[in-house]
């Protein structure tokens, strides 16, 4: 499905960064993974990689660090003879309620989450306007659209994104650019293994579908915008969540 095409994937080292860059690679891709350092993940992404017939390739750089990103994407970029598709994935999370909340922890959610796909799309999305083809995904929540207590940051830097997404689709789609975002609802990873199990029956209980998402599953939605699929599809923000959005 996604035979031929060269992907860079932020957040790549673990949760569903990680399950995003095995889902290319089992479907034909080249990956590239950027990570804040050298992961646990590398010689396993290799071995996969090699395994389905196509490589993967580990870079490494503080996505909050603007001169370092942008240098590293650009020496990647000009390594891989540039990307089809952009997959931006790397997040944290500095929770706190917003009256205790340190302009610090406020800063280094935005930079990270928000400001780093600005930087990235704007390297990988000029060489995509060249070749006039190419496929951005910016990994959203479901916080973005509906907020969360004791997360304004975080939820700032989601719905950040969301509308990022739509604004560059408009500019970018004459081009034969595509732009979309993915909204994740509760979804099982390291982040979530950590919480109350009590607490995450209560968040079950809600979900129309009664169950968690599982990494798989934002994965093979980022698969669909990223293969020629959705070569119709732009602009839009697709939730991954189980019905909690409705």
């Amino acid at each position: 499905m996604l035979k031929g095409k060269k992907i860079l994937v932020t957040g790549s080292s673990r949760g569903i960064g990680k399950e995003i860059v095995k889902t290319f690679l089992g479907n034909g891709a080249t990956v590239w993974g950027l990570c804040s350092k050298p992961s646990a993940s590398k010689e396993e992404l290799e071995n996969f990689a090699k395994e389905n017939g196509t490589t993967f390739t580990e870079i490494c750089a503080d996505v909050g660090n603007a001169e370092q990103v942008t240098a590293v994407v650009k020496e990647a970029l000009a390594a891989s003879g540039g990307f089809d598709v952009l997959v931006n994935n790397a997040g944290i999370t500095k929770d706190g309620l917003s009256f205790r909340m340190k302009l610090d922890d406020w800063n280094d959610v935005l930079r990270i989450n928000l400001t780093s796909a600005f930087l990235i799309g704007q390297i990988i999305s000029g060489d995509m306007i060249k070749k006039r083809a190419g496929s951005i995904i910016n990994m959203s929540s479901i916080v973005g659209l509906h907020g969360q207590a004791g997360q304004v940051n975080y939820s700032a830097s989601k719905a950040g994104l969301i509308g990022l997404t739509k604004s560059l689709a408009k500019e970018v789609g004459g081009r034969g650019v595509r732009v979309n975002a993915i909204c994740p609802g509760f979804i099982e990873t390291e982040m979530t293994a950590v919480l109350d199990e009590k607490l995450k029956a209560a968040w079950i209980d809600d979900i129309p579908l009664k169950r968690a998402g599982s990494t798989k599953d934002v994965a093979n939605a980022c698969l669909f915008l990223a293969s020629d699929m959705s070569t119709y599809v732009t602009g839009q923000v697709l939730g991954v969540d189980g019905g909690m959005g409705c």
